[in-house]
């Protein structure tokens, strides 16, 4: 690597990571915002953007085969500006006679889009940075891809909200979805010229079929790691509380308040879940890193676990005195984002400690990040069902008791790897999906 042909990363990381953001809370949160707004049912919603969620789960399935672009700066740009062209697409869907099978196609692209560039997004960043710029600009990766959520689910919900309230609900939309698809190709165009070549190494053996028996080693021995079903459970289960009510959570503030919602507009959820919310899920995301590096993993997941579910509390008393000041409500979902923020921190760690170490780590860790977003998948679409059969009173306890599981099996089972006879380098860290 010849870092004087690498402009600073200031100029790249930024945009790098935003472009990783954008679409990927325009998929999970905006676009369930706009299908309550055009009426759309809760279990129907999450049933569809559930299932694009799937492109997140099989990314490692194609990964390694994007290897054989002649580099990862060439797949990024490709896939932002396809992904921008996608938004724009949903912005055009609203307006056809079939219109929600249409969106539901366009955001099923974005969805394969956004993995896709995901892998080449993080692959770009660690091979063109040494050891000591990953470390430099690692906060930054984490800053910009929740500046991703902060813009989507705060300021683009609040410009639609002020929108749906003047133009109506599609033309609010269309617009929204226009901007989103204006940003991603701008983002596209200037990483061209900002990001660093980044070539893949190719050889003689790079090839489809060599890639594809590689990837049937790693699979194999992935499986083949002591204790690997359990871990599995593990990680399904630490998301079921939680997946649940990112899922309903942001429809019960939109939810008239006679059918036991609080009736707030879209601006206005955008201004609680995806300002404060946001900047409490950071604050408490960095907590919980220290809190854990204090404590160590296995002494610190109880609490942990607690942290992700226990605050949930907040939209169980939410929904029986159902408040209508907009401050309340900003407060106790702030309680709540910083305790997922706080405790999520215990599920990743859990999979680079626990899980990935050995030969393959990073693929393993790749895999292990699928099988999380399946955790996610799989509870979001059936809490709509869930919702509607229950209530939200009693869903919120649902919720609750969701997390009985996986404290009682987090005491139980090891929180440390097995010695492994060859390792590799630590994987980067996630953001939370």
């Amino acid at each position: 690597m010849d870092n004087k042909k690498i402009r600073n990363p200031k100029f790249w990381v930024p945009s790098l990571y935003l472009a990783q953001g954008l679409p990927f809370f325009a998929v999970a949160i905006v676009a369930n915002q706009m299908l309550k707004s055009m009426g759309v049912p809760n279990d129907e919603l999450n049933h569809w953007t559930g299932l694009i969620g799937f492109a997140w789960v099989f990314k490692p399935l194609w990964s390694p085969f994007l290897e054989l672009a002649s580099s990862k700066k060439l797949v990024v740009v490709g896939f932002q500006i396809f992904g921008g062209l996608c938004l724009g697409g949903v912005a055009l869907a609203l307006h056809a006679p079939f219109w929600f099978a249409a969106c539901m196609a366009m955001l099923a692209l974005v969805g394969i889009s956004s993995a896709t560039h995901d892998i080449s997004c993080d692959g770009l960043y660690i091979s063109s940075l040494d050891e000591k710029g990953q470390a430099k600009y690692a906060g930054w990766t984490g800053t910009f891809f929740n500046a991703g959520k902060f813009f989507t689910t705060g300021g683009l919900l609040l410009l639609a909200g002020h929108f749906e309230k003047t133009l109506g609900v599609v033309p609010a939309w269309t617009i929204s979805f226009c901007i989103l698809a204006v940003i991603m190709v701008a983002l596209g165009l200037y990483n061209s010229w900002a990001l660093p070549t980044a070539l893949n190494e190719v050889t003689a053996d790079t090839n489809a079929g060599a890639i594809a028996r590689t990837l049937g080693e790693v699979i194999v021995e992935f499986f083949k790691k002591p204790g690997i079903w359990v871990s599995i459970l593990f990680i399904i289960l630490f998301r079921a509380g939680e997946a649940q009510v990112q899922s309903i959570g942001p429809l019960f503030l939109r939810e008239a308040r006679n059918l036991g919602g609080l009736g707030l507009t879209t601006a206005e959820v955008g201004a609680v879940y995806g300002t404060v919310g946001t900047v409490a899920f950071v604050v408490g995301s960095i907590a919980g890193g220290y809190f854990t590096s204090w404590l160590s993993l296995k002494r610190a997941i109880l609490w942990l676990i607690l942290a992700v579910n226990l605050p949930n509390l907040a939209f169980y008393l939410l929904s029986v005195f159902q408040p209508t000041e907009l401050s309340v409500i900003g407060v106790a979902l702030s309680v709540e984002m910083f305790g997922y923020g706080f405790g999520f921190v215990g599920l990743i760690l859990y999979m680079m400690q626990v899980v990935a170490p050995g030969k393959y780590q990073t693929a393993h860790y790749a895999f292990s990040t699928g099988i999380m977003q399946l955790g996610f998948v799989l509870f979001k679409l059936f809490s709509g069902d869930i919702q509607l059969s229950l209530g939200y009173q009693h869903f919120f306890v649902w919720v609750m008791l969701c997390a009985i599981p996986v404290a009682v099996l987090s005491q139980i089972i090891p929180m440390t790897a097995r010695p492994q006879a060859e390792e590799e380098p630590a994987p980067q860290a996630v953001r939370a999906g």
